[in-house]
């Protein structure tokens, strides 16, 4: 990264979303306000702002990030995208999203985009993920109010979606028992 000058503003200019981009911040800018205040997505939500509870999370280049620990200056040149760029078009929810809706997968949301960018950066390197390995990835996220049952349920459900297998198979109904166990 060059050098840059502490007072001053800088230029970023990225990919957000599949469209180019641009934000005029200062060095010390964290991608979660530039996102916020400097480009008007809130659907990045500012959390614990320790990389602890992963609600900031978004994908840059195709890897989930905590949005509170880095720098806006840092993605220059990245393809960055967020739980806005989840939907296929206005007013339409991807597969992840209509699952969580489904299945009741949040309550709060104030958590909610934060596991969708990591289930939707892992179930692109993963379609095949089963129950212990998404268990792992939402395990990065801390949400007080589902139990976890339903989002799990939600996301090996969107994984047979994905797949283009019958939702309805035999792990999907293994999580769907297990969230109907824990209501």
């Amino acid at each position: 990264m060059p050098q840059l000058d502490a007072g001053a503003r800088h230029r970023v200019r990225f990919t957000l979303n599949g469209a180019p981009a641009e934000v005029e911040v200062e060095p010390r800018t964290l991608l979660t306000d530039a996102l916020r205040h400097g480009l008007g997505l809130t659907g990045t939500h500012v959390g614990c702002e320790h990389g602890v509870c992963g609600a900031c999370t978004v994908a840059i280049d195709g890897v989930p990030a905590r949005a509170c620990l880095t720098l806006a200056v840092g993605v220059e040149g990245c393809d960055l995208r967020t739980v806005e760029g989840l939907a296929p078009e206005p007013g339409r929810l991807g597969v992840l999203q209509a699952a969580f809706r489904r299945h009741h997968a949040l309550q709060c949301g104030f958590c909610t985009a934060g596991i969708l960018m990591s289930l939707d950066a892992y179930l692109r390197l993963r379609p095949r993920a089963g129950r212990a390995e998404l268990t792992e990835v939402v395990g990065g996220h801390l949400c007080r109010c589902t139990g976890y049952a339903p989002i799990l349920a939600a996301a090996l459900e969107a994984a047979a979606i994905l797949r283009g297998e019958d939702p309805s198979g035999p792990a999907t109904r293994e999580a769907t028992d297990a969230e109907k166990a824990h209501a």
